[in-house]
């Protein structure tokens, strides 16, 4: 059953809420690279960084169409009673209110709203207002499969924060999946939190609010895949993803010679305009609010610390915000710009001594979301497995490219609420269960 924001039901099973998704999915792919253009004109991803997001969004509908399916009636998973019938149920909460942000515009976007419409839910969106065209194009993809009217809602306003408070605010609101900064998750997380005159229902948060994420390289590591995952880790998308990795935290006795290859590797990174064609590795960042904050960190950074790449705003004529990859060294665990969650092509390398210490500056931040370790030593990786304090852990490879179905999404502390997007118990967040018994 589908509840529309009017209050009229619309009675489907959960087959026919996956088979939107799965219309969805086809459309999308055959659309493939216009969704991927608007991105690169939008939100100024790079081609392989777009074609990335699309992807990645159909991956969301095809795995969520899926998931519903096995998930309506769960049943067989209870154990038999002697002289009951048994049944358990998935159930859809009511309106969502679905905020995505503007650095994933179609594959976050695409997951939040899928898994509250599979699951049964009406959805209005509020998109950012840097993304709104792809929001847009995301929800005219849904309305031409055939939703029924008043199910699928789209909010545009600028500032987005007053239709997004309207909408927290809202008594008959039921659910808010948010992505985003730290700040505006923890204001919907409180207010969320208030019981509004007639709301009869506690309202569920689904929260992701960044990170400060830390590549860590031991000195048992191969050094050259080590520097390869942390310049990708950092500087994919100018760095503006929560999972970057914009720490590097090193072993002291490998510290001068991985910087160095570190640094060599980043100076080779193409920045322009990326609608100028695939050979553009880095565009620009999002909006001058941004550029203010990413410069404002960097001079921090140039007062403190030793700058060994880059540090400048780029003056083009082309339209766009362009900044240089920039590399920090020598930099204190404790640092503003180790701790902080800048959001920008900003990289600050942390010396080490001993692994424990390594763990520690990893943990030491407010967030929890990704983090990767370069090693050969086994028992390393072990003790890792435990000891590092995030949701998504990495051994060998880079902090980000999280796939659906694979790597399922979401982080500790104030990274949110570890609502794993793209795992097997997500849409368990979109739900309420019913368990019902019959005597025989």
């Amino acid at each position: 059953m589908i509840q529309g924001i009017t209050g009229r039901y619309y009675l489907t099973t959960s087959e026919e809420r996956a088979r939107y998704l799965l219309r969805a999915a086809a459309a999308m792919r055959r659309r493939k690279h216009e969704f991927s253009a608007w991105m690169v004109f939008e939100v100024g991803k790079s081609w392989a960084e777009a074609d990335a997001d699309t992807a990645e969004a159909i991956d969301f509908l095809e795995y969520y169409a899926r998931q519903m399916v096995h998930l309506a009636d769960s049943s067989a998973a209870l154990r038999p009673f002697p002289g009951e019938q048994l049944q358990l149920m998935y159930l859809p909460l009511g309106v969502a209110a679905v905020i995505p942000p503007w650095n994933f515009a179609c594959a976050i976007m695409t997951g939040m709203t899928s898994a509250a419409l599979v699951s049964g839910n009406a959805v209005v969106v509020k998109p950012a207002e840097d993304a709104a065209t792809v929001a847009y194009k995301v929800c005219e993809l849904f309305w031409e499969q055939g939703l029924p009217p008043g199910v699928l809602n789209f909010v545009v306003s600028n500032p987005g924060s007053l239709a997004g408070r309207v909408m927290v605010d809202h008594p008959q609101t039921r659910l808010i999946a948010f992505t985003g900064s730290k700040n505006v998750g923890l204001e919907i997380y409180e207010r969320a939190a208030k019981l509004h005159p007639s709301q009869k229902w506690l309202k569920r948060s689904i929260l992701e609010m960044g990170g400060k994420d830390a590549v860590l390289v031991d000195e048992t590591a191969d050094l050259e895949a080590a520097a390869a995952g942390i310049v990708a880790s950092a500087f994919g998308f100018q760095g503006q993803k929560c999972s970057a990795g914009s720490r590097a935290i090193i072993a002291r006795p490998i510290y001068e010679h991985l910087a160095e290859r570190v640094v060599a590797r980043a100076e080779q990174l193409s920045v322009g305009a990326t609608d100028g064609g695939p050979q553009i590795y880095m565009g620009p960042v999002i909006n001058p609010r941004a550029v203010d904050k990413i410069m404002g960190y960097i001079g921090l950074g140039r007062q403190h610390h030793t700058l060994l790449l880059g540090g400048n705003f780029i003056e083009t004529d082309t339209n766009g915000y362009f900044i240089q990859p920039t590399i920090f060294g020598e930099v204190p665990g404790d640092a503003p710009i180790a701790q902080e969650e800048i959001f920008g092509p900003v990289l600050a390398l942390v010396p080490a001594g001993d692994f424990d210490e390594m763990l520690a500056i990893a943990n030491s931040t407010d967030y929890g979301l990704t983090g990767a370790l370069y090693s050969r030593d086994r028992s390393r990786l072990e003790h890792a497995r435990r000891a590092f304090q995030v949701g998504n852990l990495y051994f060998n490879r880079k902090s980000t490219g999280a796939v659906v179905g694979v790597h399922p999404f979401g982080g500790f502390n104030l990274s949110g609420t570890d609502s794993k997007a793209g795992g097997p118990d997500y849409l368990l967040l979109f739900t309420q269960a019913k368990s019902i018994a019959e005597a025989l």
